[in-house]
């Protein structure tokens, strides 16, 4: 992301701090009408700071994506790490943590869904989370009996077109008028539980 150094990112309250700002505009402002001088000014730093730590909004927004991402991802890591819990009660606890990451960050989701085609960092920081969060829910299907190979109905395959059923549908919860995460939750947990125990 050009002008950003890995020192400068780490801890930095004023990156957060513009984060934040882009994060609270979002839910009100679509991504071509934000600027860096309101994100600037919501932080409460000059425009030229901005520029010191990102180079457009777009490196603004993956920054962003990505924060969000590494939230899903650690979700992912703790549901690998919890070999002992029986395989529904992992899949259970993943999509609630997942859902409570939308539910939480639901514009910054909902703008890395939609600008993932536009803005290639953004596509790949989402893709590889889904994709991480699949290779993780491989082995929860595996623990539940499912096969390994590459047939339609082992759990890899499985998996992966349920974690891609998964964001979709939080997709689309998040941005209903009613705002209903936690009955799209419980749909998606009743998809999985079905797969996992046929």
């Amino acid at each position: 992301m050009g002008r950003r150094s890995d020192a400068l990112r780490k801890g930095d309250l004023r990156e957060q701090a513009l984060l934040d700002a882009a994060e609270a505009l979002l839910a009100h402002t679509s991504l071509e009408n934000l600027t860096v001088e309101a994100i600037a000014q919501k932080a409460g730093i000059s425009r030229a700071s901005l520029y010191f730590y990102f180079g457009n909004k777009h490196e603004v927004l993956a920054a962003l994506v990505e924060r969000t991402m590494r939230t899903i991802r650690t979700y992912a890591d703790v549901t690998e790490q919890q070999g002992s819990v029986p395989p529904v009660e992992a899949m259970e606890r993943a999509v609630r943590a997942t859902e409570q990451v939308w539910r939480e960050h639901s514009t910054v989701m909902r703008a890395a869904v939609e600008y993932a085609a536009l803005h290639p960092v953004i596509g790949n920081a989402w893709s590889e989370t889904v994709e991480r969060f699949a290779r993780t829910m491989t082995h929860v299907l595996r623990r539940a009996g499912l096969p390994d190979g590459d047939d339609p109905g082992s759990a890899q395959a499985l998996a992966d077109a349920l974690c891609w059923m998964t964001e979709r549908t939080f997709y689309r919860a998040a941005g209903a008028p009613d705002e209903d995460l936690g009955r799209a939750s419980a749909t998606i947990i009743e998809v999985w539980r079905k797969v996992m125990t046929a």
